[in-house]
């Protein structure tokens, strides 16, 4: 892990987090590998939205959840039950300027379905709700923080579902939502804030993917 500014106290507008987001980067000492930008957050919040005007080399830690039908629907989302094994080697393979294989997880059968390729590029992002776990903070150079309200969240993830986009079907999401995910997020979101380099704040309904 390399040096890094100090954290911002003041939480970012989402507008102008790419640009302060990328002097960040700009502002850290030369490396010979890609720069890691982890984007967490709680559901809905923009990050996948965020990462996406950063970099073509995404890396979701949604392909990184178990299969459903093996894990109690309580525990889904906990951090415990992804594959950081996988995730870690896939890191380091785009560290390394390798083409990599990440998983797809599918939104319509709750399991992985297969592998998608990756090319590596000087910026990489890790965006998800586990972006800011434990075991891959060693790999990471800027790590950020998104937050939204509550209902602005849920009324993405709504829209997302009601035009079909992801599959899950509104009343199982909003189940989900309010069951699993809210609750689920609420015992890691202090924790993942403190290790936050930079606060984005993203309080403007928009009709992007929730993630």
């Amino acid at each position: 892990m390399t040096h890094r500014p100090m954290p911002d106290a003041s939480p970012i507008p989402f507008h102008l987090a790419p640009r302060v987001i990328l002097e960040r980067l700009a502002a850290l000492a030369a490396a010979d590998r890609p720069r890691v930008v982890a984007i967490a957050g709680p559901v809905g919040a923009g990050k996948s939205t965020l990462a996406s005007l950063l970099s073509t080399c995404i890396v979701p830690t949604d392909a990184y959840l178990p299969d459903y039908d093996l894990v109690a629907p309580s525990e889904r989302d906990l951090p415990h039950h992804a594959d950081f094994p996988r995730l870690l080697g896939d890191l380091g393979s785009l560290l390394s300027r390798r083409e990599t294989r990440i998983p797809v997880w599918s939104f319509q059968t709750h399991k992985r379905v297969g592998d998608t390729p990756r090319t590596p590029a000087d910026v990489i992002v890790l965006e998800g709700i586990h972006a800011l776990h434990e075991p891959v903070l060693p790999l990471l150079d800027v790590r950020v923080f998104v937050d939204a309200p509550r209902d602005i969240r849920w009324s993405r993830w709504e829209h997302i579902e009601r035009t079909g986009q992801r599959g899950m079907g509104v009343e199982p999401a909003r189940e989900f939502f309010h069951g699993v995910a809210e609750p689920t997020f609420s015992r890691f979101e202090s924790l993942y804030r403190a290790r936050a380099d930079l606060i984005v704040s993203n309080d403007q309904f928009t009709h992007g993917a929730p993630a």
